[in-house]
């Protein structure tokens, strides 16, 4: 509500009615305030003008101009202790304005306390509650039958309302903290899974094209045909990588514009879409693949599980390109076990030449994978198998609508 929490953002339409109708409402409820004081003696005036005042302070929404909540808030209390200490008028009219005054404290205390920054409310606050405590001296010290022992009764009886008014703000400001800290951490946890975008999607076409680069250097004069396909297939793979980044951008983007307790808008890819993805393999890359798809298996797990499962696979598929160019033959297999887990298995023969630390990568990797596959209770293995290398993930039935 106030802008001492955060700035507001442009297009404010919506705020600025919500700023003149409060302006609205806090003028007449300041002129039914100062009201009795037309027709009361002039010592009137200074009870009913700072009972206005706070009144007003407490319903207005803040920062007005180059004045902050703190700023008014505290020359409200300020102006309040001052007429506890100056007011020689007669007693009994100070009792027409101090319930609107004090209500008006309570709710400046509130929020002070919630919205008042740093250090400041340090000191905007006790000063707002001790304006708030100290109202009753303003008829007491001044009544002919009261004195020191009415003065602290009265002071005690106000500490009460002032401890639950500021108690109330302390548990809101602790909600909207908790709220900052989860719009942060949503947002973190969405940059994280952009950066696993960027290495999944990207990164496998990029180490395409410079793959099919590298090949090109290193024969000799290309037939025109083929040199011709080779430019399409690095175009193909550049125009993917662009649409994945503008994808990736236009996620990032919607974000900023969303409530705060929505999810991350994300795509997911699932078993169904392997074929394309070995499809694009395939046409840029020297081994031949084989696709080993169950019919049963495609719409089994979960959306969560099944786009694990296609990350896992396009993982390999990279490590594949990056570390085993030599490799002849690279099976893909995805179907049910015996226990009915789904396994999802990806084995190239490059032979022993590349050890298990070469075979990682960058990015997210293998590593970023085994802890969203442990996540769904399964399991994430890859070494050295036959002559090759194998990365086999098992998904249990837990993961099984």
């Amino acid at each position: 509500m106030d802008d001492d929490v955060m700035p507001r953002g442009l297009g404010q339409r919506p705020g600025e009615r919500q700023r003149l109708r409060r302006r609205r409402w806090a003028g007449w409820l300041a002129g039914l305030v100062l009201l009795p004081a037309l027709v009361s003696p002039p010592s009137a005036a200074p009870p009913a003008v700072v009972a206005a005042l706070t009144l007003v302070v407490a319903l207005l929404v803040w920062p007005v101009g180059r004045v902050s909540l703190a700023r008014a808030a505290a020359g409200a209390a300020l102006l309040s202790l001052v007429a506890d200490a100056g007011y020689f008028g007669p007693p009994g009219l100070v009792l027409l304005w101090y319930p609107f005054e004090t209500l008006a404290l309570l709710v400046l205390l509130e929020r002070v306390v919630r919205h008042v920054p740093g250090p400041r409310v340090a000191f905007v606050a006790p000063l707002t509650g001790a304006a708030a405590v100290l109202l009753p001296l303003r008829f007491t010290l001044h009544a002919p039958d009261t004195g020191l022992k009415e003065s602290v009764a009265g002071a005690l009886v106000a500490l009460f309302p002032v401890a639950v008014a500021a108690g109330i703000g302390l548990y809101l400001r602790a909600l909207d903290n908790r709220r900052r800290h989860a719009v942060a951490s949503a947002r973190r946890e969405q940059r994280l899974e952009v950066a696993g975008d960027l290495h999944d999607f990207v990164a496998h076409e990029v180490t395409g094209i410079v793959l099919e680069a590298q090949a090109a250097q290193l024969g000799d004069a290309a037939d025109p045909e083929e040199a011709r396909a080779l430019l399409r297939r690095i175009e193909q793979a550049g125009l993917r990588a662009l649409d994945s980044m503008d994808q990736m951008v236009a996620a990032l983007r919607e974000a900023e514009s969303r409530t705060w307790d929505e999810p991350p808008p994300t795509r997911l890819h699932g078993l169904a879409d392997l074929p394309e993805l070995v499809g694009r393999f395939s046409s840029m890359a020297v081994a031949e693949v084989a696709l080993s798809l169950e019919d049963e298996v495609a719409g089994v797990l979960s959306r969560e599980a099944e786009d694990t499962a296609y990350r896992v696979v396009l993982e390999a598929l990279t490590n594949v390109r990056r570390h085993a160019s030599r490799a002849g033959r690279v099976e893909v297999f995805a179907g049910r076990t015996a226990d009915r887990a789904v396994e999802v298995r990806v084995v190239d023969d490059a032979g022993p030449a590349a050890p298990a630390g070469t075979r990682q990568g960058g990015g997210t990797g293998l590593a970023g994978l085994d802890e969203r596959v442990s996540a769904l209770g399964g399991t994430l293995q890859a070494g050295p198998h036959a002559s090759g290398w194998r990365v086999r993930c098992l998904l249990p039935g837990a993961a099984v609508r």
